[in-house]
């Protein structure tokens, strides 16, 4: 491909960029309005006055609550996943035993259960064991879902570590614990990045789950939250823009941050040596 092929590409790129990156450019615009010049002008025109006291209202109206819950649970959920999974993914791939094939298998059919089809078993489950209204019951449903796929996605990159590594440590004395917390899992960062996205983008959009099991605003996160306290404020755009903008940022930070450890990670776990 020549100079004026790139040029042609990189002009496409940019362009499909920009449609991407125009919505959240609106809303944020459309955040620092008032009522009147939300409707009364141009979409995509600057406000007369940026009214940050949108985000000062909604803060203060109780969304930071809501806020804080999908933090900790989606940070909670990412973290069991990710190790539970690493576990599992050592175990089967790093280690010979008869049933490894069977067991990956049955891990692997997690991908094929849809979400809706065990919500009524959970829920059983939960509240017998007395669960519901607990946020704890999010974090355990997240983690077994979430297992699946992030297994998935780790098996390329375990099966290319080489043996020789393994066959070192244990020569020099190395317990299983001690080859997988200290020399198997820290080369595993990379493929690591990338599950550690992907899972966040579930958990924190996640809504069945937290509306299914939550009932408590204590215990409520941004996605479930957020549909009662924009009720709050139906006459005031802004602030509903505020609110969607505080909800979208940090999808959008992990992006800017992780992007390149996410394709990293991706090319990682597709080759095989």
């Amino acid at each position: 491909m020549g100079r004026i092929g790139y040029f042609f590409l990189y002009v496409c790129l940019a362009v499909v960029a920009l449609f991407q990156i125009l919505p959240i450019i609106w809303l944020f615009i459309f955040s620092l309005k008032d009522n009147k010049e939300i409707f009364a002008g141009s979409p995509f025109a600057l406000p007369s006055e940026f009214r940050w006291e949108n985000y000062q209202k909604v803060w203060d109206g109780g969304i930071g609550i809501y806020f804080f819950n999908s933090v900790w649970i989606t940070g909670l959920a990412i973290i069991l996943t990710v190790l539970f999974a690493s576990m599992a993914t050592f175990a089967i791939t790093r280690m010979k035993w008869r049933l490894s094939g069977f067991v990956l298998g049955l891990f692997m059919v997690g991908l094929m259960i849809p979400i809706h089809s065990a919500l009524i078993p959970l829920f059983s489950m939960f509240l017998s064991v007395d669960l519901i209204d607990n946020p704890f019951a999010v974090v355990i449903t997240y983690t077994a879902y979430n297992l699946p796929i992030t297994m998935m996605i780790l098996l390329g990159f375990y099966y290319t570590l080489p043996r020789e590594i393994e066959e070192a440590a244990i020569i020099d004395g190395s317990s299983v614990h001690r080859l997988f917390f200290q020399i198997i899992l820290p080369m595993t960062v990379p493929v690591m990045s990338t599950t550690v996205v992907i899972n966040m983008i579930y958990n924190w959009n996640e809504f069945v789950f937290v509306n299914t099991f939550i009932s408590s605003e204590k215990y409520k996160t941004l996605t479930v939250g957020i549909q009662n306290f924009i009720g709050q404020y139906m006459t005031d755009w802004g602030a509903i823009g505020a609110t969607l903008i505080i909800s979208v940022l940090p999808i959008i930070l992990a992006f800017i941050f992780f992007s390149n450890k996410v394709v990293e990670g991706i090319s990682a776990s597709a080759v095989k040596g």
